[in-house]
C-alpha cells in the first residue's frame, strides 16, 4: 500500500470518521486515510480482518505489507490511482489477504475519495471486509472460473506463440508467427511494436495497425524518451495501465498515437544470454491495468520470443555467411559465347527446422574454348555443409584447368577424378562435363554419376538424353576404373542443352524417372528464352522446397550467327610432301570459297609458315584446321596443333639468316595471333578479318 503523505502533518478534525453500527453489526471493518499525512486509521473490526492486533499495526499503510502480498498490493495501488487520477469518487476491488497462519483468504474493499473545493484528494474512506463466504457460492466460483480461464487462455496462446516461434528462422518470420497465430489478439492487444537493438540504437522491425507509423521512430536512441528504450535501458517491463499514465511519461510519442483510442499498453525488453537484443509493446484499446496473472504471462511470452528472436538473428547471420561463401566458390560472371545463349541458376537448399548453414557443393561452370568451342560443368559434391562447398571450389577450379589445357573430355574427367581422390577427403562428387563445337553443333558428353543432359528443340518439346557414364569422381580413382566413355551429340540452332543437379529432378515420394518427367514437361511449357526458363524452373524449385541445392545451366545455340561457318582439316606428317601440298591446296580452295580472297596470299603465307615451324621445330605430324567463325563480321581462323608443348618464341633472324623469320611473317599478316595449350601439346592460330577492306 502507498504512503501518500507525513505523519508530521495535522490531521482533520473530525479524523477518524466515526463508523455506521450497521457496518459493525456487518462485520465489516471501516478505515480512513489521510492523503495528506499518510496515516491510515482502522478500527477493531478491520484489524481482525487484516488479522492483525492492534499492537501490531503502526498506522502506516505499508505496514499491512505483512498481510497482504506484494502483487495484490501493486494491483490495489493500482486501482486507487487510476480513481483518483480519474477524478472518480469510489473505487472497489477484491484482494487477497495472507493470515498469520499462512493461508490465504479473499478480502473486499470499498473507498470513498474526499476531494477539496479544488477537486484535490484529501481523504480516502471505507470498509474492508472478508470475502471468502461471497465468493464461495456461485458467483464468486463463476469469478474464479472467469479468472482461471482467462490466465488459461492466455497461457495457451503463449505455448501456441511458442511452439510456432520454435520454427521462426528470421526476424521477419517471428514477426509474421506474432500476426499469423492471431496471439497479439487473443491476448487482447490491438497492436504490436518491436524494435531491434543495434550500434546503441533501436530499429524498428514491425508497427502496427497499417498507416500508424510514428515519425521519427524508425531509429531511435536508447537513451531517448521512449518506453521501448526506457526497458532496454532498465531490462524490466514497462506496463502503462491508463491513458493519463500514457501521456504522462511520454509526452512526446503520446500526441501521436492518441488517435489509436490505446488505453493502456505493456512494454517488454527481449532479452537473451543476458543482454537486450530488442524490444517489444503490445497497445490495448479496451483496458486499464494489468493483473499479477497477466504480467506474468507476458513477461514469459517476452522470454519466448527473445530467445526466437536470438536464434533467427543467428541463422541470419550464418545464412548470410553461407551465401558469401557459395557466392565465392562460384564463378564471379559468366563469360559471353559467341554463337551460344547461356543462363545459370543457384538456389541454396535448407533443413527444414535446422540452423544449418545453406550451403552445399552444388556448381556450375562455363569455360571458353579455342576454335568456337564452350566447355560446360555441372556438378555436386557430396554433403551439405562448408567442408562442401571447400572441396567444390578447389574440384571446380582444377576441373577449369584441365579443360582449358586442351585436353579430352574423357582425360579432364579422369585427371579430376585423380585430383579429388588425392586431396584427403572423404567425399566423392558427381559430374557431368560437356564440350561444345558451336560452329558445327557436335558436342562431346561425360558423365561421372550425374544424371542425364536434357535437350529443349526449338518446336518446344524437351528430351532426356541417355550419356553413358563412369563411376563419381574420386571413386573412380579409388576402384581403378577411370575410363569414361564420350558420348556424341548434335545441337541444333535454335536447340537449347540444360544441366542440371539432382535437387531439381528429385521429389520426396518419387523416383528419378517421374522427376525427369516432370521436369521435361515443365520445360516444354516454360518460355523460349534461356534466362526466363531459368527463372521459371528455378522458381519452382523455390516453390516445392526442400533440403537440396539446386545448380542450372541451359545454353542455346544461335542459329543466325553460325549458319555460314564452315570448318576443315588436314594432317601433315613429317617428311610426307604430298600431304604439306594438299593443306596448302585446301587452305587456297576454301579461302576463295569463303570470300576471302582478297586475303588469300596472306592467308597461305601466314598457314605456311605455322606449318613449317611445326615440322621442323617438334615431332610427330602438324593437325592444320581452317574455319570460318561466324558472326554479323565474320572471322577466318588458322589453326596448326602439334604435340609439343614448348612454346614458339618470336626472334630477330638476323641480316643473312634464313631461320627466325616466320612468327614475324605472322605477326605483320595476320589481325591477331596466339597460343592455346591442347592436353599435352599447343595450338598456334592467327585469324584474318573477312569483310573487304578500304
Amino acid at each position: 500500500m502507498c504512503d501518500r503523505g507525513a505523519s508530521a502533518l495535522s490531521v482533520p478534525d473530525d479524523w477518524p470518521a466515526h463508523p455506521d453500527p450497521f457496518l459493525v453489526l456487518n462485520r465489516m471493518g471501516t478505515f480512513d486515510w489521510d492523503l495528506d499525512t499518510g496515516l491510515y486509521h482502522m478500527d477493531a473490526q478491520a484489524h481482525e480482518v487484516y488479522d492483525l492486533l492492534p499492537e501490531e499495526f503502526d498506522g502506516r499503510p505499508e505496514s499491512l505489507g505483512v498481510r497482504v502480498p506484494q502483487p495484490e498490493a501493486s494491483r490495489i495501488d493500482a486501482v486507487i490511482s487510476r480513481a483518483i487520477k480519474d477524478g472518480s469518487e469510489n473505487y472497489g476491488a477484491y484482494f487477497r489477504i495472507r493470515r498469520r497462519d499462512g493461508r490465504y483468504r479473499w478480502t473486499h474493499t470499498q473507498g470513498y475519495i474526499r476531494r477539496d473545493e479544488t477537486g484535490r484528494p484529501r481523504r480516502v474512506i471505507g470498509i474492508v471486509r472478508d470475502a471468502t463466504q461471497e465468493l464461495a457460492d456461485s458467483e464468486g466460483r463463476s469469478l474464479r472460473a472467469a479468472q482461471d480461464a482467462a490466465f488459461r487462455r492466455q497461457s495457451n496462446v503463449v505455448q501456441v506463440i511458442t511452439a510456432a516461434l520454435s520454427h521462426a528462422r528470421s526476424v521477419q518470420d517471428v514477426i509474421d508467427v506474432l500476426k499469423d497465430t492471431d496471439g497479439v489478439r487473443h491476448l487482447g492487444a490491438a497492436s504490436l511494436v518491436m524494435g531491434l537493438v543495434e550500434a546503441g540504437r533501436i530499429r524498428l522491425v514491425a508497427e502496427g495497425p497499417e498507416g500508424s507509423f510514428v515519425p521519427g521512430t524508425r531509429v531511435t536512441g536508447i537513451d531517448e524518451p521512449y518506453p521501448m528504450s526506457e526497458v532496454v535501458r532498465i531490462l524490466s517491463p514497462r506496463f502503462i495501465e491508463s491513458p493519463e499514465e500514457f501521456a504522462e511519461g511520454y509526452p512526446i510519442l503520446w500526441p501521436h498515437i492518441t488517435d489509436l483510442d490505446i488505453t493502456s499498453a505493456a512494454y517488454l525488453p527481449l532479452i537473451a544470454q543476458a543482454r537486450p537484443i530488442g524490444a517489444m509493446g503490445l497497445l490495448y484499446s479496451d483496458r486499464r491495468g494489468f493483473s499479477a496473472e497477466e504480467r506474468a504471462v507476458l513477461v514469459a511470452l517476452g522470454s519466448s520470443i527473445a530467445q526466437s528472436l536470438q536464434r533467427a538473428m543467428l541463422y541470419e547471420q550464418e545464412r548470410d555467411l553461407a551465401q558469401g561463401l557459395q557466392q565465392a566458390m562460384l564463378p564471379r560472371t559468366i563469360p559471353s559465347v559467341r554463337g551460344a545463349d547461356v543462363a545459370v541458376r543457384y538456389r541454396a537448399g535448407s533443413a527444414a527446422g535446422s540452423l544449418s548453414r545453406d550451403i552445399g557443393g552444388d556448381w556450375y561452370d562455363l569455360i571458353p574454348l579455342p576454335g568456337g568451342r564452350v566447355g560446360a560443368v555441372i556438378g555436386d559434391v557430396q554433403g551439405h555443409d562448408t567442408h562442401a562447398a571447400a572441396v567444390m571450389g578447389q574440384l571446380r577450379i582444377v576441373l577449369r584447368a584441365y579443360a582449358a589445357e586442351g585436353h579430352t573430355p574423357a582425360t579432364v574427367m579422369a585427371r579430376a577424378s585423380v585430383f579429388l581422390h588425392e586431396l584427403d577427403t572423404a567425399r566423392f562428387a558427381t559430374c557431368l562435363y560437356a564440350e561444345a563445337d558451336l560452329v558445327t553443333g557436335v558436342v562431346q558428353v561425360v558423365r561421372a554419376g550425374h544424371i542425364d543432359p536434357l535437350i529443349r528443340h526449338t518446336d518446344g518439346s524437351c528430351r532426356r538424353v541417355p550419356v553413358e557414364g563412369g563411376l563419381p569422381l574420386g571413386l573412380s580413382a579409388e576402384f581403378g576404373r577411370l575410363e569414361y566413355p564420350v558420348t556424341t551429340l548434335e545441337l541444333d540452332p535454335g536447340q537449347t542443352l540444360l544441366l542440371c543437379t539432382d535437387g531439381l529432378v528429385e521429389q520426396p515420394g518419387t523416383d528419378l524417372d517421374d522427376g525427369v518427367r516432370t521436369l521435361t514437361e515443365l520445360i516444354g511449357a516454360g518460355p523460349e528464352d534461356v534466362r526466363d526458363l531459368a527463372d521459371r524452373l528455378i522458381d519452382v524449385a523455390e516453390e516445392r522446397g526442400g533440403d537440396d541445392d539446386v545448380a542450372l545451366l541451359l545454353l542455346r545455340r544461335r542459329g543466325a550467327d553460325t549458319a555460314q561457318g564452315g570448318r576443315l582439316q588436314q594432317q601433315v606428317a613429317p617428311g610426307d610432301p604430298e600431304a604439306l601440298a594438299l593443306a596448302r591446296h585446301m587452305i587456297r580452295a576454301a579461302v576463295r570459297a569463303w570470300g576471302a580472297g582478297d586475303r588469300a596470299d596472306e592467308i597461305e603465307l601466314a598457314a605456311d609458315e605455322l606449318i613449317t615451324n611445326a615440322l621442323l621445330h617438334t615431332e610427330g605430324s602438324a593437325i592444320v584446321t581452317l574455319r570460318v567463325l561466324g558472326g554479323s563480321a565474320r572471322t577466318l581462323r588458322v589453326e596448326v596443333e602439334d604435340s609439343s608443348s614448348a612454346l614458339p618464341r618470336r626472334r630477330d633472324a638476323g641480316e643473312s639468316g634464313v631461320s627466325g623469320r616466320g612468327l614475324l611473317l605472322v605477326d605483320r599478316l595476320a589481325d591477331v595471333w596466339g597460343v592455346e595449350a591442347r592436353g599435352g601439346g599447343k595450338c598456334v592460330w592467327c585469324e584474318f578479318g573477312t569483310a573487304e577492306r578500304g
